[in-house]
């Protein structure tokens, strides 16, 4: 549609009008010069300020406004008008330009306008307002909105207001009196005109005179009934399904059944608003027990009427359609029990004033996966003040909650089933605990027992721990050990403990007289048993017996006596037959070491005698030794010499050579035995710890050439080679010089002799660090090794210290000895703190032998 005008004007930059064009004062209603420095906003309504800052502030910012108005100049009819504004920046500074498009009111235009706004749903209308307010306009959809046709209400002012929902007059007054005009929609409530409520939503605006007074309301009236009962609904299911969650929730924050059903009838109780709700449960599944009954077990009642709580009542037959109907999931309504033919369901309500009621089966879910639930109960609610309608909402928010119920019953179900499993799993916890600190504490007995048969070799003492520990730490009456005498036959009591059985310490029994008992234990085997007929001491009692017997037989037995209802169990009985496999033990040890110490005493006397025989033998040899080698010495002193000057008588050259030898001879022999016995009295004084050791400071240096001078000329004779090697810088040494140098003449003599022709020795020394007494710190030390070109079989290397032990076949020299050399050297060796070893390989045989350097203990002794 094409405007019939368009004119303009200038605002400057406080929205003030600066410049006209001169069809202005027409399209707006007023004169030109009246305009100039005029307030737009004031001229144009119904633009309010809050509106007109908004459209300014676009402006300010660069933006342009487009608004359509609609305007009544003076008296006259309603002209719409398209209101432009564009920003123009001039020297820095915003103005305004307004161009005014008049659209007028042409009869054609209205005619078209008049078609539309009748045959509109919505109901436009016009109100004036004054002295003589009332309706210019309705269109005619206000009959099917209100129920009355357009004229009725240009006739009656009133008629509209009495339409008006009373808690919507205020608001509807305000409206006609131009105070309650907003730019958001109005929402009003009608009552029709046959009586049922209609909702409208309106959007009203207010027209205006030049002058700037309210002289009009136009607006559009829509109907919303529909809308608002399906956002009603909106809400109400809404509502429902929080009701029924917060419900819902409150049923689930507990695990106990008897608070989940009562929370369960108070909340919806209180949500219908009834007069009694209560949950009826079945005894039995009626799926699969006929003629089961049940009862009220929780209930929700105003205390106007009569309870039914524990209210026993008894189900229709199997078969009948109620029960069906319950089975299936079906809830049943009564809505009016006057009405109600089984005279059953009657003799049922009548009791307690039951006018309506409503029933919700609740299925449990069935743990084989059917269909069909179990029928658990019911969930009713009754109606007693009055009769009552149940709606489709309230039967499905008591299906949902019964559903909502019927699964907390599971989880409560569920819990009780895991809480009993609980009890029983603590149970079994407990019996276990029990056992393994039983256990602990047999193991504990059993190392006691143990470590005294392993710390101690007295038979009295281990038996009598045993017996006591058994007693104590089970608990028994008494406990006590028997040992065997199989040659007599006999079994006595040597070791007892008791608590409250009378003691039978000592007592012998002929195990003749009890054959059906003594049978078992000398095979090894163990019982227990309760004695028939009353002990005239102990009166009636239970017993155990384990044998006490290892690889070589029975040595005894172990006897637990306790009250006669009591009965051993497996793990009492394996601690017993293990206590009595330590006592066999022990017993066995005690034994043996009983005739090893008697063994060791007769060694002892042996020794004794043989260090006495010794002694004696020793000093009857030394005597006429010391007399034969006196006598020789006087022979060798008289005997003719083969360069003496001879005596007129001449003698014989050949005797005298002979005599010569033979004294050679008896003086070498002599020697070796004075030698034997020297080394017998030694071995027999470092043996008893009584041979005298006397340390000195030594100079390897000066001393070792002085020791080896001797041996130059015997291996020259034999044309073997003797190889020292002495470092210079060896330190002072400490060690006993005479017993030293016995070791080292021995050890060089043994090379010379088992060494062969051309065959080569050595000596070494050298310092070295040997481990300390703690094996940790390293202390100086000196080695000293002889090497010689001889062989031993690896066999006869452990030997070689032996007593009297001689290598054979290893002496190419034929000088024999007594063998005791070697056995004398590792005691000397030892006797000096010192260490000797030997070793054989590639046909050299080497002995080395490491002394401590003992100087800071000397200077220690001679400092002090």
């Amino acid at each position: 549609m094409n405007p019939l005008s368009s004119t303009f004007l200038w605002l400057n930059s406080k929205g003030r009008i600066v410049s006209i064009h001169p069809g202005v004062g027409q399209t707006l209603g007023y004169p030109v010069p009246d305009l100039l420095d005029k307030p737009i906003s004031k001229l144009i309504p119904p633009w309010t300020t809050a509106v007109w800052t908004e459209h300014w502030a676009k402006l300010m910012a660069g933006e342009t406004v487009e608004v359509m108005v609609r305007r009544r100049p003076g008296r006259g009819k309603l002209r719409s008008v398209q209101v432009t504004l564009s920003p123009l920046i001039l020297e820095q500074k915003t103005y305004g330009f307004v161009q005014l498009e008049d659209y007028g009111t042409s009869e054609r235009e209205f005619s078209q306008f008049r078609q539309l706004v009748d045959n509109a749903s919505d109901t436009l209308y016009s109100y004036r307002l004054g002295s003589d307010a009332g309706f210019e306009y309705l269109s005619p959809s206000i009959e099917r909105l209100m129920g009355y046709p357009p004229h009725a209400y240009y006739q009656n002012r009133e008629l509209l207001l009495s339409q008006v929902h009373p808690d919507d007059l205020p608001r509807f007054q305000g409206l006609l009196e131009g105070k309650t005009v907003t730019d958001s929609p109005l929402s009003l409530r009608w009552f029709h005109r046959n009586g049922h409520l209609v909702w409208t939503e309106q959007q009203d605006t207010f027209v205006y005179s030049p002058l700037g007074e309210a002289i009009a309301i136009e607006g559009v009236i829509r109907d919303i009934t529909k809308r608002h009962e399906a956002e009603l609904a909106l809400r109400q299911q809404a509502e429902r399904e929080r009701l029924v969650s917060a419900i819902a929730q409150r049923i689930r924050q507990s695990l106990n059944l008897e608070e989940i059903l009562q929370t369960t009838v108070s909340e919806v109780r209180h949500f219908l608003d009834s007069d009694r709700v209560l949950i009826y449960r079945f005894d039995a599944n009626p799926a699969e027990v006929p003629n089961c009954h049940g009862i009220v077990v929780v209930e929700s009642v105003d205390r106007l009427w009569k309870p039914m709580l524990n209210h026993q009542i008894p189900l229709s037959h199997q078969d009948s359609p109620e029960l069906q109907r319950y089975l299936n999931g079906r809830s049943y309504l009564i809505n009016d029990s006057s009405q109600e033919t089984d005279p059953t369901i009657q003799a049922l309500l009548n009791p307690f004033q039951i006018k309506s009621s409503l029933i919700v089966p609740i299925l449990l879910q069935s743990s084989e996966g059917l269909d069909h639930g179990c029928l658990w109960g019911l969930l009713v609610a009754h109606q007693c003040r009055q009769e009552r309608h149940w709606q489709s909402l309230e039967v499905e928010l008591l299906q949902q909650l019964a559903t909502q119920v019927a699964i907390a019953i599971q989880q409560s179900h569920l819990f009780e089933q895991v809480q009993q499993q609980g009890e029983v799993l603590e149970k079994e916890i407990r019996e276990r605990t029990q056992q393994l600190q039983q256990a602990i504490e047999f193991d504990a007995m059993l190392k006691r027992i143990t470590d005294k048969v392993r710390d101690s070799l007295d038979e009295s003492q281990i038996v009598q721990t045993a017996v006591r520990e058994v007693a104590v730490v089970l608990g028994v009456g008494s406990c006590n050990a028997a040992l065997y005498d199989l040659d007599q036959g006999t079994s006595t009591i040597c070791y007892e403990y008791t608590n409250f059985i009378p003691a039978s310490q000592g007592r012998v029994s002929q195990m003749g007289n009890f054959p059906e008992l003594y049978t078992q234990l000398m095979d090894g085997c163990y019982f227990q048993f309760c004695s028939l007929i009353p002990n005239p001491v102990r009166g009636r009692v239970a017993m155990l017996a384990s044998p006490l017997f290892d690889n070589q037989g029975v040595l005894g037995d172990l006897w637990l006596v306790h009250h006669a209802e009591y009965e051993f169990t497996d793990l009492e009985i394996r601690l017993v037959q293990q206590v009595a496999n330590q006592c066999a033990i022990a017993i066995r040890q005690a034994r043996l070491y009983q005739a090893a110490q008697t063994q060791v005493a007769e060694l002892e006397k042996l020794n004794r005698l043989k260090d006495d025989f010794l002694s004696a033998v020793s000093h009857e040899l030394r005597t006429p030794i010391a007399n034969m080698k006196l006598a020789i010495e006087m022979l060798k002193l008289f005997a003719p010499q083969e360069d003496d000057n001879p005596e007129p008588k001449m003698v014989d050259s050949a005797q005298v050579m002979r005599i010569q030898r033979y004294l050679n001879i008896l003086n070498t022999e002599c020697t070796r035995e004075e030698e034997l016995v020297e080394d017998l009295l030694d071995l027999q004084r470092l043996e008893n710890n009584a041979y005298l050791i006397s340390m000195s400071l030594i100079n390897l240096n000066e001393w070792i050439p002085t020791l080896t001078r001797p041996f130059y000329t015997r291996v020259s004779d034999r044309e073997q080679g003797l190889h020292v090697d002495c470092p210079k810088n060896l330190p002072p040494f400490v060690c006993d010089r005479l017993n030293l140098e016995r070791i080292l003449v021995e050890l060089l003599n043994n090379a010379c002799k088992y060494t062969a022709t051309r065959g080569d020795i050595h000596l070494q020394v050298r310092q070295c660090e040997i481990p300390g007494e703690d094996n940790f710190q390293l202390r100086e030390g000196i080695e000293f090794s002889i090497r010689n070109q001889a062989s031993i079989p690896p066999e006869e290397l452990p030997k070689i210290f032996d007593k009297f032990y001689r290598i054979p076949n290893a002496d190419p020299w034929k000088q024999g000895g007594t063998g005791l050399g070697l056995a004398l050297i590792e005691k000397l060796v030892f006797q000096l703190q010192g260490q000797i070893g030997v070793e054989s390989a590639e046909g050299w045989t080497t002995f080395r032998v490491v002394f401590p350097n003992q100087r800071q203990e000397l200077n220690f002794e001679l400092n002090a």
